[in-house]
């Protein structure tokens, strides 16, 4: 009875504290990281589903981390940054946070235009709607009722895994391209590089570390309650790589196979899969980007507008009134309507710009990574949950290694071959 009573209180305390770990590891997989998998797949196959494994290893211990820092602390990443590297670096940390997800937030409002069109629905018609539905899920809504919407929204990922099954990929050849790099020569093309770094880019974006803080402050999650907190991050973290893995598969073993090595974009991957997979694949596709365009245009002009705000010192949250925090909101607002806006204009390269915004994601991680690991390593604000050794070697690795990708990348375009 005893052992039952346990558990019962710890499934509770779970379900108490779910919800900022999973939601922001799922965020990942919206139209940027629809994109950059599905490109990745179309164009090499198998060759990058090696990096799903460390990847996700570095991602849950970049999310812990945030996490972590959150509940022992009180406070957001951007908060503490002020509080301990000054205004000046926050203020420039600030502006260029904005400038990088700005790009995301165009890129979703692509994958809401281009998911719609494949049901037949102008973009001039289906953005400005969607958009004014993102702003008023957040601005009218509640900090509980938003999360729920979020967290529902989430498992609409499980579309992308019926699709990879639908698509009949060759398993032994995936699951061994998933333990076993490529040849060392791709490492020589600036092409493959590029996508390499995309695909950390848009599974570890630097956004998500501001948001997935914040959110666990706003929660209210504690110390006492930070075990399960980090239940929560890794089991958003497993789920999110398993998801970007099936679609990588999927294209893999559709577009590759069959000649459409090229995505302009998500309308044309999908469409690709229509022939190859049949209907209900084709139907999953665009039903699974527009979700996650519609989800990630919610909390990625979100996480903008907490970080600024937490670091430049105004008041932030979705749970206080526009009159409360009118520069938070403001800031929601402008990004939303910047970010359809782009969108509306005409012979716009979106798969190109949404790509290139992962990319940018992937070379700016180790400065965000960086401010975290000096923070969270500070005896006398983390106190007995400073990182452990383990942490911060995979932590400080995928600073190092994002670094000698991105420096071997323009030295590849430089002169490499490619």
């Amino acid at each position: 009875m005893t052992f039952l009573k346990r558990w019962k209180i710890r499934l509770l305390i779970f379900f108490a504290v779910v919800g900022p770990g999973f939601i922001t590891a799922n965020v990942d997989n919206d139209a940027g990281g629809i994109w950059t998998y599905s490109a990745a797949g179309a164009q090499f196959g198998h060759m990058l589903l090696w990096t799903m494994i460390p990847i996700t290893v570095a991602l849950i211990v970049v999310q812990e981390i945030a996490a972590r820092m959150g509940a022992v602390t009180g406070k957001g990443l951007s908060d503490l940054i002020r509080e301990e590297f000054g205004l000046r670096i926050t203020f420039f940390m600030m502006i260029g946070l904005v400038i990088v997800n700005f790009g995301n937030v165009v890129t979703e409002f692509a994958g809401i235009a281009g998911s719609l069109e494949l049901f037949g629905l102008n973009k001039y018609y289906t953005v400005p709607v969607c958009a004014v539905i993102v702003w008023l899920i957040v601005v009218k809504g509640q900090y509980k009722t938003v999360e729920k919407v979020f967290l529902a929204a989430s498992f609409f990922y499980l579309t992308y895994i019926v699709a990879g099954f639908l698509a009949k990929p060759a398993w032994l050849e995936a699951l061994e391209a998933t333990i076993v790099p490529p040849h060392k020569e791709m490492f020589l093309r600036p092409d493959y590089l590029y996508m390499v770094i995309g695909v950390v880019g848009t599974t570890i974006a630097p956004w998500m570390q501001f948001y997935l803080q914040a959110s666990i402050v706003e929660k209210g999650v504690t110390r006492r309650q930070y075990k399960a907190s980090r239940l929560d991050v890794v089991t958003g973290c497993v789920f999110t790589d398993i998801v970007a893995w099936f679609i990588i598969v999927a294209c893999a073993s559709t577009l590759y196979v069959h000649g459409y090595h090229n995505i302009s974009d998500a309308k044309d991957a999908a469409q690709a899969l229509h022939p190859l997979a049949g209907d209900y694949a084709y139907i999953l596709f665009a039903m699974g980007l527009f979700n996650a365009s519609l989800f990630a245009a919610s909390i990625l002009p979100l996480s903008t507008a907490y970080a600024v705000c937490e670091g430049l010192g105004f008041e932030s949250g979705v749970g206080k009134r526009f009159s409360e925090a009118p520069a938070f909101y403001w800031l929601y607002t402008i990004l939303i309507v910047a970010g359809a806006g782009v969108i509306l204009l005409p012979n716009i390269p979106l798969v190109k710009i949404s790509i290139l915004s992962q990319v940018v994601n992937g070379i700016v991680l180790p400065f965000v990574l960086v401010f975290m690991l000096l923070l969270v390593n500070k005896k006398d604000l983390m106190g007995e949950y400073v990182s452990s050794r383990l942490y911060n070697v995979v932590a400080w690795a995928t600073t190092v290694i994002m670094v000698g990708l991105t420096l071997a990348w323009f030295w590849t375009l430089r002169g490499g071959p490619g």
